[in-house]
């Protein structure tokens, strides 16, 4: 057990390192990675999602009664800017239909869970962090399917019910299982937690893995555009979440929360339902494996920044 709990603690640390690893042996070395499934994305964020449910804490949504100017905010920006940021950028630079399809499924997904994490180290509000991306996410499968209708619904067949069902099913369940087994088994809860780092790393790791191996000559064969795009996305996401937040005269520390929660997308989500809803468009998934990749590069980052950031404006 105190091996899996140091493996976990290095996971947790060099997350963004193994990922950017892992994802570049995928690009060139896509041969030996063949057995990582693309069926198997939904289990595993699943699984991941299991993880986040055993964190959750009902007191975590006491913060949406006390403050909720500031969770209604920041999930409101949340499913504003980002969706309308893939929108503007996939028409700015002419995205073929399968990765504009890609860009917007990330925009229109609910908050990553690495932006708590992120947000901790940013020194900021993880109170409210975690209460953002918890709403956000629990209302994932009513806003995701609709936003993503009105975005690309003219020029693909989008099927808004199903696409409702694949996130009850691959988010709310396991997340709702995750807080089950958190109160009525509190031992084994426990144990699971002190490991969560090590499988979410593991998860994560597949999840990008299986997209990039999948589609690595297609990768390669494209242009830096889409790179260059999520980037973006994600950039400007910190951009416009960090200017909301001072607009509404928010603290230092629910700034950086709301710049972070903005940013970081669930881009796990995005690669699912990709790969189960837009399988005809293979490179749908390759936006949501990039997003995996970059935030946790970007995340550090900017965690390195907004932690010299103190609360004199």
């Amino acid at each position: 057990m105190n091996f899996l709990k140091q493996s976990a603690s290095f996971a947790g640390k060099y997350l963004a390192m193994i990922v950017v690893f892992f994802a570049g042996m995928a690009l060139f070395l896509p041969q030996y990675f063949n057995f990582i499934r693309s069926d198997f994305i939904a289990p595993l964020l699943g699984v991941i999602m299991f993880g986040m449910g055993l964190c959750i804490r009902m007191q975590d949504f006491k913060i949406l009664f006390l403050k909720p100017k500031e969770v209604i905010i920041g999930g409101f920006a949340q499913f504003l800017v980002m969706p309308l940021l893939a929108f503007v950028l996939i028409k700015i630079f002419a995205l073929p239909v399968e990765l504009a399809i890609g860009v917007i499924l990330v925009g229109t997904s609910p908050g990553g869970t690495a932006s708590n994490v992120i947000t901790y180290l940013s020194k900021g509000d993880v109170a409210l962090s975690v209460a953002i991306t918890s709403c956000t996410t629990f209302l994932a499968p009513i806003i995701t399917p609709v936003l993503i209708y009105f975005f690309v619904g003219k020029d693909v067949e989008v099927d808004v019910y199903n696409i409702f069902l694949s996130i009850v099913q691959v988010i709310l369940i396991p997340i709702g299982l995750g807080m089950f087994v958190h109160k009525f088994f509190p031992k084994f809860s426990k144990h699971f937690e002190e490991i969560l780092p090590l499988i979410s790393t593991i998860g994560i790791v597949a999840i990008i893995v299986s997209i990039v191996s999948a589609n690595a000559s297609k990768i390669l064969s494209s242009s830096f555009i889409i790179v260059l795009v999520v980037i973006l996305h994600n950039l400007f996401g910190y951009l416009f979440g960090f200017l909301i937040g001072r607009f509404f005269r928010f603290s230092v520390s629910k700034i950086k929360a709301i710049s972070i929660e903005v940013g970081m997308q669930n881009s796990g989500l995005a690669a699912s339902l990709a790969v189960i809803h837009f399988a005809a468009y293979p490179l749908a998934a390759v936006p949501a494996a990039i997003f995996s990749v970059w935030h946790n590069i970007s995340g550090g980052i900017l965690a390195s920044i907004f932690v010299k950031i103190n609360e004199k404006k």
